[in-house]
């Protein structure tokens, strides 16, 4: 059975966004791309600020709630969905939980193809690529670039710290025949 689904995980600013538009271009299929970072978007405001929701620590930290749970949950079976309908997706994940995380999105994409890649770029990299960004919480970048790959278990695994997003999506692409 072929691969239908890739999960890119790695730290914020680690490089998942630019791989994800690199395997878009290089696979032969069409596939589509979903991150954490258009769901979070799709939250009301009101949740990015809450306990139940999502909230951005000044010190990079990240904490979520409840209600951002069960959004989440909801979020994750609606790409198994699209994916069990025919689709090929890449999604580009955080795994604050490390390990919990993944689990969620095994549960989710139970029985479906899926292709586990971490995306890793060493902490300092990608603080530099968070400043240049100017659109993150300053420490967020280093903060996560190891904690999110904790207990998660990859089929594949690159490093931005040196490789170009093209050359990621290659070795990821390399891997699907």
């Amino acid at each position: 059975m072929k691969t239908r689904v890739i999960i890119l995980n790695g730290g914020s600013s680690s490089g998942k966004s630019g791989i994800v538009r690199c395997l878009q271009e290089v696979l032969q299929d069409p596939w589509l791309a979903f991150g954490c970072d258009s769901f979070v978007d799709a939250l009301p405001a009101r949740m990015t600020s809450a306990d139940e929701g999502i909230v951005f620590a000044a010190d990079g930290g990240v904490s979520v709630g409840e209600g951002f749970r069960e959004l989440e949950a909801a979020w994750t079976d609606g790409i198994a969905a699209m994916v069990r309908a025919g689709a090929r997706v890449v999604v580009d994940d955080v795994f604050l939980g490390g390990a919990a995380s993944q689990q969620r999105w095994r549960k989710a994409l139970d029985g479906l193809p899926v292709l586990w890649v971490g995306v890793r770029c060493e902490g300092a990299v990608a603080a530099g690529r968070e400043v240049a960004r100017g659109d993150r919480t300053r420490g967020m970048a280093a903060a996560q670039a190891d904690v999110v790959h904790q207990g998660v278990s990859y089929d594949l695994e690159v490093d931005t710290t040196r490789s170009e997003s093209m050359d990621c999506a290659r070795t990821i692409a390399a891997c699907l025949t």
